[in-house]
């Protein structure tokens, strides 16, 4: 299985690490609320390390309820991705966590805001990851909004910020520098260097757009076979435990032969889950079986049944000294199995929703891709989509530098006639196209913190100490399925890790 899956993810990490070079996850600041530590923030306002729910290790900070503040000790030289763990205080707690940057830590400085983010409580911990992509000295300031109960939050760190990324914002800031000064000044040099500048970038962001297109396509694969094929689904079903076979035997003992019939039928959906999602499983298929089972159980070691059986003496005897103990032992282990249930169909939700999400973030960006070529006077035939996604890099640097002389071309043709206005919204239009594809870019980081939420959740899920049976056979089986499902989903971690973070 883990062959199988490997070859699965191997196109789509090769397609990412070719499509831009990954970072190296070089940690600008790190911050884990470990006993003893703390040096890394300079003010906090609102929080503690009482009441808190760690993470990982021993240490978390609680924040809330109402407003807190944290702002970082030193400034960190480059703010490239911050990630941070949060997890509400129950399911009706809300959070706002509202990121600036300064250049200086004090608490009047002036902090530019850098992204806002807002959510709804859940029963575990959530990655959270924003794009700061700020060269230069700059400090780091959280506020924490929480309603209806705090938050605990852990495991902050910075990395290293992308040569690219921060080329690409300081092209930004320069292009809006020089659309204030067009509107102002008609000088041809300064306009044929904004001009340039922003058909470059305009160019750039085509590219950006074929690289968060692939990143969605790999990621919308990748997981979906993750989950598939996961031992996870075997260890919610109960044909898989001893306890559970032996009630069966000891209820078919006694059983006539259609009662018999009927239990084959009722047990027969999950014999057909070897294969199977974990959806078939949650989607209903026990919980149609459960109290339907237990029912036929009573009525199958009911005394007036026993005695109207054509039963041997052996087991009519065996069915009124044990039917009771059966019921209770079969009552216990499906309880404790509806708590595995609950892990399983909590994980299936999540992965439903990460699959929407990163379908209709495909979606959207594809027909914005076409929207993008189009204004590019690209068109939208086929062949100039395959060049923009060929993974060959002249082809697809041809249909870039084609996009850039278009809109060069049409923005030069406007000043050279004098039509000041129009050349200004035509660059201001064309800024728009730049701005918005950095808009697909913070959808695509609230995708990747939640498949990193989803693993997390999975790993525990499957932890020695989540296993929820109490006889030692059944205790066992989990854990031989665990084993492998922590493997199996450790290294789809660490391959969706190097693909695309």
């Amino acid at each position: 299985m883990f062959a199988k899956v490997a070859a699965l993810m191997l196109p789509a990490i090769t397609l990412c690490q070719s499509a831009m070079a990954v970072a190296g996850n070089d940690i600008q600041f790190s911050s884990d609320f470990e006993l003893g530590t703390g040096s890394e923030w300079s003010f906090v306002y609102g929080c503690e390390r009482q009441n808190s729910v760690p993470h990982t290790g021993e240490g978390a900070l609680h924040c809330g309820p109402g407003t807190a503040v944290l702002i970082s000790s030193q400034g960190v030289a480059e703010l490239g991705m911050l990630e941070l763990w949060l997890k509400p205080d129950s399911v009706h707690s809300r959070f706002k966590l509202s990121l600036y940057s300064a250049e200086t830590g004090g608490l009047n400085s002036i902090w530019t805001p850098v992204a806002v983010l807002e959510g709804e409580g859940d029963d575990s911990y959530q990655a959270q990851r924003i794009a700061i992509d700020e060269a230069g000295q700059r400090f780091l300031r959280l506020d924490i909004e929480t309603q209806n109960g705090g938050v605990s939050l852990d495991d902050i760190r910075i990395d290293k910020i992308q040569l690219n990324a921060a080329l690409a914002k300081n092209e930004r800031r320069i292009i809006g520098g020089l659309l204030e000064k067009i509107k102002e000044d008609q000088d041809y040099k300064l306009q044929s260097d904004s001009i340039a500048t922003m058909a470059r970038s305009f160019a750039g962001q085509l590219e950006s757009q074929r690289q968060y297109l692939e990143y969605a396509n790999g990621i919308y694969s990748s997981i979906t076979f993750v989950l598939a094929t996961s031992e996870r689904n075997k260890m919610a079903n109960p044909l898989v435990y001893k306890t559970f076979k032996g009630i069966l035997n000891d209820t078919k003992r006694v059983a006539t032969p259609l009662q018999e019939a009927r239990l084959n039928s009722m047990i027969k959906p999950f014999g057909d889950l070897v294969g199977a999602t974990l959806k078939l499983v949650s989607a209903g298929t026990y919980a149609v079986f459960a109290e339907p089972f237990k029912s036929f159980l009573a009525a199958t070691f009911d005394k007036s049944n026993i005695d109207n059986s054509d039963l041997s003496r052996s087991d009519k005897k065996f069915a009124r000294e044990n039917g009771l103990a059966i019921y209770e032992r079969a009552e216990k282990f499906m309880t404790e199995l509806e708590r595995e249930l609950g892990q399983t169909t909590a994980l299936d939700n999540d992965l439903s929703q990460i699959l929407k999400n990163i379908d209709s973030f495909r979606k959207d960006l594809e027909r914005f891709m076409g929207d993008t070529m189009q204004y590019a006077d690209l068109g939208r035939n086929q062949e100039n989509r395959s060049a923009l996604m060929s993974k060959d890099d002249a082809s697809r640097a041809a249909i870039q530098q084609k996009a850039q002389d278009n809109i060069a071309r049409r923005a030069n043709a406007l000043a050279d006639a004098r039509r000041q206005t129009d050349l200004v919204q035509y660059l201001l239009r064309t800024s728009g196209y730049i701005e918005t594809t950095q808009g697909y870019k913070e959808r695509f980081n609230q995708i990747t913190a939640q498949v990193l939420s989803f693993y997390d959740r999975f790993e525990r899920s499957v932890a020695p100490e989540a296993n929820p049976f109490s006889e030692g056979e059944d205790r066992k089986l989990w854990e031989q399925h665990a084993v492998r499902a922590r493997a199996y989903i450790r290294d789809s971690r660490d391959a969706f890790h190097k693909a695309y973070m």
